[in-house]
């Protein structure tokens, strides 16, 4: 699939040129100079880690990572919880997301998501034709997704914890799992979350907020209203980069959770429809890869790491967008941060590595149920 996989990778090199020229623009750093500013410098330096890592990754054949799905897990369910010590993770308003590494930072919750994916996959293409029992098809992965996601729950990462659980439970669907058992899960897990957010009254006041903004204005809904200003402001072209209004000041995090809407405003509509159009193409890759993966572990991992990156772009998207309620998930590519952007890269070069085995002649086609559902998809 060598055509889908150059798709692929002009697609993200599209999405992380275009992520740093915006950074660039949109940092709140006063340097003269993009490259004095900090910000640009620490994201230029991690894109160079992660395109590095994700070459390594894509010549490296994917079945390596069956054997290491379970230490990997392990050591990010350690990191996710040395994050929560006291005195050892770094808290960023209100919430314990960082582990200090002299200089940088790293956030535990974004190797967590590589690492469930790979659980997953791992043990849905273990189990296969046993997919279907309750213990081994639901209870099992359930619990080994409820450790990770429960740690990042208590950081408290809300956006993140219903990013992961979302995914898993779409890769214990594609992997077999009875559908009535993971539409009881659902509800279940999505009433514990509705639980937690109603008695927390920060993220409940977010909820009040997303459905009567413009009666709180100036305080909770204050991004999000300048957010969609910055695309009324923005046009059909935009007021040029560089000449956005909206991140000064009225758009305090321009540079993370809300960069796409200063693409909006600087570039105008055309630049978001073609944000839009390289994420569905994303999208369309990666299930294509998916689909013509040589066996069901590829095929898991490859659907797994498609629903992570394009399902976390389209909460991002609908948030600054005001489709949804806020949450603090960046855009992938494109949002400051250098966990994120280089984890997701070396997910990338997973998914090429699958997209270059693809149809080998060891191919697993005795995988029905796989197959049957990606052309649901």
């Amino acid at each position: 699939m060598w055509k889908t996989s150059s798709v692929l990778i002009g697609i993200v090199l599209l999405l992380t040129t275009l992520g740093v020229i915006m950074l660039a623009s949109a940092s709140p750093a006063s340097s003269a100079s993009p490259l004095q500013d900090p910000f640009v410098l620490r994201q230029a330096g991690a894109l160079l880690v992660g395109l590095i890592a994700a070459t390594v990754v894509a010549r490296t054949d994917y079945h390596r990572w069956r054997t290491l799905a379970v230490p990997i897990a392990l050591v990010a369910a350690v990191l996710l919880l040395l994050v929560l010590v006291p005195g050892v993770g770094r808290t960023v308003k209100g919430s314990q997301r960082w582990l200090p590494l002299g200089p940088l930072s790293v956030q535990p919750s974004e190797v967590a998501k590589l690492a469930l994916v790979l659980l997953m996959g791992w043990w849905m293409s273990r189990v296969q034709r046993r997919a279907e029992s309750l213990v081994q098809g639901l209870i099992v992965p359930l619990v080994m997704m409820g450790v990770m996601i429960g740690l990042v729950f208590k950081e408290p990462d809300f956006g993140t914890t219903m990013l992961m659980g979302t995914v898993g439970m779409a890769i214990m669907f594609a992997g077999g799992a009875r559908i009535s058992y993971l539409l009881t899960a659902g509800a279940l897990g999505f009433s514990a979350i509705s639980l937690a957010i109603m008695q927390n009254a920060e993220r409940m006041r977010r909820i009040i907020a997303f459905l009567n903004p413009d009666q709180f204005a100036q305080d909770e809904a204050f991004q999000l209203l300048n957010a969609i200003y910055a695309f009324v402001v923005g046009g059909r072209l935009g007021v040029g980069l560089g000449g956005s209004l909206q991140k000064r000041h009225y758009l305090p995090e321009a540079h993370t959770d809300f960069i796409f809407a200063i693409v909006g405003e600087e570039l105008g509509l055309v630049a978001s429809l073609l944000v839009l159009a390289l994420f569905l193409g994303l999208f369309v890759c990666g299930l294509r890869i998916s689909y013509r993966a040589m066996d069901s572990f590829g095929r898991l991992v490859a659907f797994g790491i498609t629903a992570m990156i394009t399902l976390q772009a389209a909460i991002n998207i609908g948030v600054v967008t005001g489709c949804l309620p806020t949450k603090g998930l960046p855009l992938p590519f494109m949002s400051y941060g250098g966990t994120s952007l280089t984890v997701t890269l070396v997910m990338v070069g997973i998914l090429v590595n699958i997209a270059l085995q693809a149809g080998g002649e060891h191919a697993d086609d005795n995988i029905p149920v796989i197959k049957d559902r990606a052309r649901h998809l």
